[in-house]
Protein backbone atom coordinates (compact mmCIF):
# COMPACT_ATOMS: atom_id res chain seq x y z
CA UNK A 1 0.00 0.00 0.00
CA UNK A 2 1.38 3.33 -0.75
CA UNK A 3 1.39 6.10 1.32
CA UNK A 4 0.67 9.90 -0.48
CA UNK A 5 0.91 12.15 2.91
CA UNK A 6 3.61 10.90 5.62
CA UNK A 7 2.50 14.00 7.41
CA UNK A 8 -0.52 13.63 7.25
CA UNK A 9 0.55 9.61 8.57
CA UNK A 10 2.98 11.11 11.52
CA UNK A 11 0.05 13.25 12.74
CA UNK A 12 -2.48 10.63 12.67
CA UNK A 13 -0.42 8.32 14.74
CA UNK A 14 0.65 11.05 17.22
CA UNK A 15 -3.47 12.30 17.82
CA UNK A 16 -4.16 8.36 17.89
CA UNK A 17 -1.20 7.20 20.77
CA UNK A 18 -2.50 10.49 22.77
CA UNK A 19 -5.61 9.57 22.69
CA UNK A 20 -4.69 6.24 24.01
CA UNK A 21 -2.80 7.79 26.76
CA UNK A 22 0.75 6.01 25.06
CA UNK A 23 3.94 7.51 26.24
CA UNK A 24 5.83 6.86 22.99
CA UNK A 25 5.40 6.51 19.11
CA UNK A 26 7.74 4.44 16.83
CA UNK A 27 7.27 5.74 12.48
CA UNK A 28 9.43 4.78 9.76
CA UNK A 29 8.93 8.06 8.27
CA UNK A 30 11.17 10.41 8.88
CA UNK A 31 11.92 13.16 6.10
CA UNK A 32 12.95 16.60 6.81
CA UNK A 33 9.85 18.20 6.62
CA UNK A 34 8.71 15.44 9.27
CA UNK A 35 11.36 16.28 11.38
CA UNK A 36 10.80 20.05 11.34
CA UNK A 37 7.59 20.18 12.19
CA UNK A 38 8.14 18.16 14.96
CA UNK A 39 10.55 20.61 16.07
CA UNK A 40 8.75 23.70 15.92
CA UNK A 41 5.73 21.35 17.79
CA UNK A 42 8.18 20.56 20.54
CA UNK A 43 9.41 24.18 20.77
CA UNK A 44 6.13 25.29 21.34
CA UNK A 45 5.64 22.52 24.31
CA UNK A 46 3.02 19.94 22.48
CA UNK A 47 5.61 17.00 22.02
CA UNK A 48 8.80 15.68 23.74
CA UNK A 49 11.95 14.78 22.03
CA UNK A 50 12.53 12.98 19.13
CA UNK A 51 15.22 10.95 18.03
CA UNK A 52 16.41 8.29 15.18
CA UNK A 53 16.98 4.71 16.07
CA UNK A 54 18.64 2.16 13.47
CA UNK A 55 16.91 -0.56 12.16
CA UNK A 56 17.50 -3.36 9.35
CA UNK A 57 14.37 -1.87 7.54
CA UNK A 58 16.05 1.51 7.84
CA UNK A 59 15.94 4.57 10.28
CA UNK A 60 12.94 4.98 12.61
CA UNK A 61 11.66 7.87 14.18
CA UNK A 62 10.79 7.85 18.07
CA UNK A 63 8.35 10.66 19.20
CA UNK A 64 7.86 11.09 23.16
CA UNK A 65 4.89 12.64 24.08
CA UNK A 66 3.57 14.30 27.11
CA UNK A 67 -0.40 14.68 26.53
CA UNK A 68 -0.60 18.18 25.62
CA UNK A 69 -2.20 17.62 22.31
CA UNK A 70 -5.67 18.05 21.35
CA UNK A 71 -6.23 17.72 17.99
CA UNK A 72 -3.70 18.27 15.07
CA UNK A 73 -3.37 17.82 11.29
CA UNK A 74 -2.31 18.38 7.88
CA UNK A 75 -3.90 21.34 6.02
CA UNK A 76 -4.82 20.08 2.24
CA UNK A 77 -4.69 21.77 -0.24
CA UNK A 78 -1.98 23.55 0.91
CA UNK A 79 -2.89 27.06 0.43
CA UNK A 80 -0.87 30.08 -0.61
CA UNK A 81 -0.87 32.59 2.26
CA UNK A 82 0.02 36.60 2.05
CA UNK A 83 1.45 38.57 4.65
CA UNK A 84 -1.92 40.31 5.76
CA UNK A 85 -4.38 36.78 5.18
CA UNK A 86 -3.56 35.09 8.74
CA UNK A 87 -7.47 36.07 10.68
CA UNK A 88 -9.18 33.84 8.13
CA UNK A 89 -7.24 30.39 8.60
CA UNK A 90 -6.37 30.88 12.40
CA UNK A 91 -10.53 31.12 12.31
CA UNK A 92 -10.76 28.22 9.91
CA UNK A 93 -8.23 25.49 11.71
CA UNK A 94 -7.55 27.20 15.28
CA UNK A 95 -10.12 27.18 17.97
CA UNK A 96 -9.65 30.45 19.17
CA UNK A 97 -7.18 33.56 18.68
CA UNK A 98 -4.04 32.89 20.73
CA UNK A 99 -4.71 29.07 21.26
CA UNK A 100 -3.12 27.01 19.19
CA UNK A 101 -0.40 26.92 16.09
CA UNK A 102 -0.42 26.83 12.52
CA UNK A 103 3.11 25.85 11.05
CA UNK A 104 3.87 27.75 7.66
CA UNK A 105 6.71 27.08 5.07
CA UNK A 106 8.42 30.15 4.07
CA UNK A 107 10.96 31.34 2.54
CA UNK A 108 13.01 31.75 5.37
CA UNK A 109 12.06 27.95 6.29
CA UNK A 110 9.11 26.54 8.75
CA UNK A 111 7.57 28.52 11.15
CA UNK A 112 4.72 29.23 13.42
CA UNK A 113 2.15 31.79 12.21
CA UNK A 114 2.86 34.02 15.17
CA UNK A 115 6.13 34.03 13.84
CA UNK A 116 5.58 35.35 9.79
CA UNK A 117 3.22 37.91 11.30
CA UNK A 118 5.78 39.25 13.07
CA UNK A 119 8.28 39.12 10.29
CA UNK A 120 5.85 40.17 7.51
CA UNK A 121 6.12 37.50 5.93
CA UNK A 122 4.06 35.19 3.13
CA UNK A 123 4.23 31.16 2.38
CA UNK A 124 2.50 27.82 2.37
CA UNK A 125 0.14 25.77 5.33
CA UNK A 126 1.75 22.66 6.01
CA UNK A 127 -0.52 21.74 9.32
CA UNK A 128 -1.84 22.55 12.53
CA UNK A 129 -1.70 21.51 16.13
CA UNK A 130 -3.58 22.97 19.01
Amino acid sequence: MTNNDPLANVLSHILNYERKGKQAVRTAQNSTLIKGVLRIMQDNGYLGSHEEHEDSKGNLLEIHLIGAINQCGVIKPRFRIGKDGYEKYEQRFLPSKDFGIIIISTSKGLMTHQEAKAQGIGGTLISYCY
